[in-house]
């Protein structure tokens, strides 16, 4: 064990750790370790198949070797931080997913966002990125426990001011760096964002930070939901990422040193535009969440850009040079960090390395111009197997192995019989 980490563990008391991966949905997965058997190396065995479980509970053996195989943990000390809300002195420490002879796990969602960073760090480039997280606060039974008229109310989030206050707590002790609260258009709906920073560490944050809104929820007697699209007639959750780009020497690339627009700037965002489109099943990755994508409710349709427009799906916001950046409005608040900022990152850098061109900024609304994503999961899966530029930066077997489990998911929702249909062919059809 790491001294640093091995004194950390002392000073603070620790008598477990609790070892986290996400998996393929961005569930917590992992295992509790008394610190007394936590290995010196922070070296620890896991099955494989524990990253390949369905929305439903199941792990799909047919996904991995016949022999089961289980794959390395190796722990992110920077990780390291004490799990809230608990009596004991427990720890967590998320880790990375390695093969025996060293390689990371390719179908890992850690090791496809790594990946793809290591391809900015080739470039001499480092993403900048702030996630902005929406959800519900729900009663326990998953019902609305706020009435209309809450829009962007102070006083309604008054109400859970004790919740909030705890998770502000929380949040300081396992180092999610929140920022800006706020009561969204939902009732019962909230917006909370966090400060810019490093992609894996922010990743992490999101990972930590709906684990604990959970739990914490829980304990108030609440229910913390993260479906994109939980109540018809009302506004879907999103996860709306604000990304930028820096050199070595810390400089936002892209600015001209004058404040101007680099060129950069707009080959980037053509990337979005042109790769975004294959790439929504890693941001809106179940059915549901394309209930979310619809004209006049706050959600994209397409992948227009604009300057301050929130009808298009990238927006750039208003800021100093030092600070331009686009906001990518896609993802739904359901998806998986990981995956959903490695896709987006990942369609820039194609955009950049291509040099390709995007269109004209649109002053309108982009709620008139035509849909252009998929209209449902199975069309996202079909369009991200077809884009073999994207599947190349992300990691071919990590979308082979992605689009197998969805597909799995996709079939067992398929065979479900809905209310609507129940309702209006029952007696009729």
């Amino acid at each position: 064990m790491s001294q640093t980490r091995q004194d950390w563990l002392h000073a603070h008391a620790i008598t477990h750790i609790e070892c986290l991966i996400p998996d393929l949905n961005g569930l917590p997965r992992g295992k509790l370790v008394p610190v007394s058997h936590y290995p010196g190396s922070g070296q620890l065995h896991f099955p494989q198949v524990s990253l390949l479980q369905t929305l439903m509970g199941e792990p799909q053996q047919q996904l991995v070797p016949d022999n089961d195989p289980d794959m390395l943990l190796l722990p992110d000390d920077g990780s390291l931080s004490l799990k809230p809300g608990n009596g004991r002195r427990i720890a967590q420490l998320i880790h990375d997913c390695h093969y025996e002879d060293g390689r990371m796990v390719p179908f890992a969602p850690r090791s496809v966002l790594k990946h793809v960073l290591a391809q900015y760090q080739q470039a001499g480039l480092t993403p900048q990125v702030a996630p902005e997280i929406e959800f519900y606060l729900l009663n326990a039974d998953g019902q609305q426990a706020e009435a209309l008229g809450a829009a962007y109310s102070l006083d309604h989030a008054q109400r859970h001011e004790g919740f909030f206050a705890a998770l502000e707590q929380q949040c300081h002790q396992q180092g999610i760096a929140t920022d800006i609260l706020l009561h969204e258009v939902g009732n019962g709906q909230y917006e909370l964002n966090l400060q810019h920073g490093d992609a894996l560490q922010l990743a992490d944050q999101v990972f930590l930070l709906k684990r604990t809104l959970r739990a914490l929820a829980a304990a108030h007697g609440l229910k913390a939901c993260f479906m994109a699209k939980p109540f018809a007639g009302q506004p879907g959750s999103a996860m709306h990422i604000h990304q930028s780009l820096l050199d070595k020497v810390g400089r936002n690339v892209f600015s001209h040193d004058d404040g101007s627009e680099h060129p950069r700037f707009a080959h980037y965002i053509a990337g979005l535009q042109q790769h975004l489109p294959a790439a929504m099943a890693l941001l809106a990755p179940n059915p549901n969440a394309y209930r979310r994508l619809a004209a006049n409710t706050a959600a994209p349709i397409n992948v227009e850009w604009g300057y301050d427009n929130r009808s298009c799906g990238l927006r750039v916001p208003a800021s100093a040079a030092q600070a331009r950046r686009v906001e990518n409005r896609l993802p739904g608040i359901d998806c998986n960090p990981y995956l959903a900022l490695a896709a987006t990152l990942a369609c820039g850098l194609l955009g950049l390395q291509a040099e390709l061109s995007a269109t004209p900024p649109l002053a309108g609304s982009a709620y008139g111009k035509q849909a252009t994503l998929p209209a449902d999961l199975a069309a996202a899966l079909a369009a991200l197997a077809a884009d073999s530029r994207l599947s190349q930066m992300l990691g071919s077997e990590f979308v082979s192995q992605f689009i197998a489990l969805k597909q799995v998911e996709l079939a067992d929702f398929q065979q479900q019989i809905s209310q609507w249909e129940r309702t209006h062919l029952l007696d009729q059809a």
